[in-house]
């Protein structure tokens, strides 16, 4: 199973991530990321790929785990 992964000390909370796909990242009030839902599926796969790619800092992975 593949899951995103957030590396909170490089994270800047600039809100790219969650503009590309809100259902997986969200921004609250005080600016803190939230992981919403960080399992990988074939369906959010390419836009979770995209944020990974587009993260001003790089502080967004995909990880595989053992299943």
């Amino acid at each position: 199973m593949s899951k995103v992964v957030v590396d909170f000390g490089l994270c800047e909370s600039n809100g790219v991530c969650e503009g590309i796909i809100p259902e997986v990242f969200h921004l609250d009030d005080q600016d803190y990321l939230h992981i919403v839902q960080d399992e990988v599926t074939p369906d959010n796969r390419e836009r979770i790929a995209n944020a990974v790619r587009q993260c001003p800092r790089q502080a967004i992975s995909i990880t595989e785990e053992p299943a």
